[in-house]
């Protein structure tokens, strides 16, 4: 979950990938794999889609007991925003869920009002703050 991944846990990342305009969506889930690899595109087992992954850096080290990386990868279910703004997560959003405008290699992003499905708050609204584009 994104509320347990720390600053330290992402970084020896080096760039992230997306697979699609993520500009478009409101949140993204994110997890820490284990990879066999530090870049590619990464082997997807959720139902789903995926839409990102991080690249690691050289000096990324491989556990010990596995010799797998951890490894960020952003991914979305059938029942998220994106495709059935109606449903579950018409507001609020997933544990996991970050904004991905907020989200960069190293930095492992936040919730925003966007991504909770909100409007912008009043006070945001009179000081003339926008969300991250």
């Amino acid at each position: 979950m994104s509320s347990l991944i720390t600053e330290d846990e992402i970084s020896h990342e080096s760039d992230l990938v997306w697979l699609e305009d993520v500009m478009a969506l409101d949140y993204v889930r994110q997890s820490l794999d284990r990879l066999p690899t530090r870049r590619g595109k990464p082997a997807y087992h959720r139902d789903g889609r995926m839409v990102g992954y991080a690249i690691l850096g050289p000096g990324a080290k491989a556990s010990r007991s596995s010799g797998t990386f951890r490894r960020r990868v952003f991914w979305l279910l059938p029942h998220d925003r994106d495709t059935d703004p109606d449903g579950l997560y018409a507001t609020g959003a997933p544990a996991e869920a970050v904004d991905p405008r907020t989200v960069a290699a190293g930095i492992k992003g936040s919730k925003t009002e966007r991504s909770e499905g909100g409007p912008p708050s009043t006070a945001m609204r009179e000081l003339g703050i926008t969300l991250p584009l």
